[in-house]
């Protein structure tokens, strides 16, 4: 089944019923539909913050991309961003929970009262080893008090969709989960926010791809340029 047949809400809007990954549909179970609603029950979501960015370099990155000394530059600027387009209660946020700009986007979304959904490719114990625990064990600790928040929610693709197939790329599927996730509470209320340095990243399903797919649908990018940011002494 679809990933689009499974994500049926009030506010659905037509570009929700039409994505795919490299002309393949994304299938997953049944369950990412209570995956996707249970945490929208609630009530009504007044805008979706949707984000991907750069992991914290790893010790042995040929070519720097987000150094860890870049860490509060990083911080500031999406800090800047959520407030210049007023995040708040009311508000969600939907990222992955990598080292580096996913953390630091959640822990900027919570402090401003925002509720995170945070989804994860793999299950916690490899999803920690490839994302997060390469760059110390303090983004572990900041990874665990993220999800441990009572704002923020963790789901797990394997959990909620069984094993990715073999001819899928975990990390496009979960890019596409998110997307779809923010797309059918409806479109104009998305912005997808990036921290990120305008280039393909490292493999398939990376900032790049989700980029160019909300670009295609809502126009609501809003890039957090790290040439600029980390290497020109500029803003974004």
């Amino acid at each position: 089944m679809p990933l689009h047949a499974l994500i049926i809400t009030p506010c659905a809007t037509k570009a929700s019923r039409d994505f795919s990954a490299a002309g393949q549909d994304c299938k997953l179970t049944p369950n990412l539909h209570r995956a996707t609603s249970i945490i929208h029950s609630s009530g009504e979501v007044r805008r979706v913050f949707l984000f991907s960015g750069h992991m914290i370099d790893a010790p042995d990155r040929p070519e720097p991309r987000f150094p860890p000394d870049k860490e509060p530059i990083a911080a500031a600027a999406i800090a800047a961003k959520l407030d210049e387009l007023g995040a708040g209660p009311g508000d969600l946020a939907l990222c992955s929970g990598a080292c580096g700009g996913d953390i630091l986007f959640a822990e900027a979304c919570l402090a401003r009262g925002v509720r995170v959904e945070i989804r994860i490719p793999f299950n916690i114990p490899e999803f920690l080893n490839r994302s997060v625990t390469f760059a110390g064990e303090r983004w572990r600790d900041r990874f665990f008090t993220v999800i441990n928040t009572p704002l923020a929610t963790l789901f797990v693709m394997p959990d909620e969709s069984g094993p990715s197939p073999t001819n899928e790329n975990p990390y496009v599927r979960t890019n596409l989960w998110l997307l779809h996730t923010a797309l059918a509470l409806g479109e104009e209320k998305v912005h997808f926010i990036c921290l990120w340095n305008r280039r393909g990243g490292d493999g398939p399903g990376g900032t790049e791809h989700l980029h160019d797919e909300v670009n295609k649908r809502t126009g609501q990018v809003h890039v957090l340029d790290t040439n600029k940011l980390f290497f020109q002494g500029g803003t974004s």
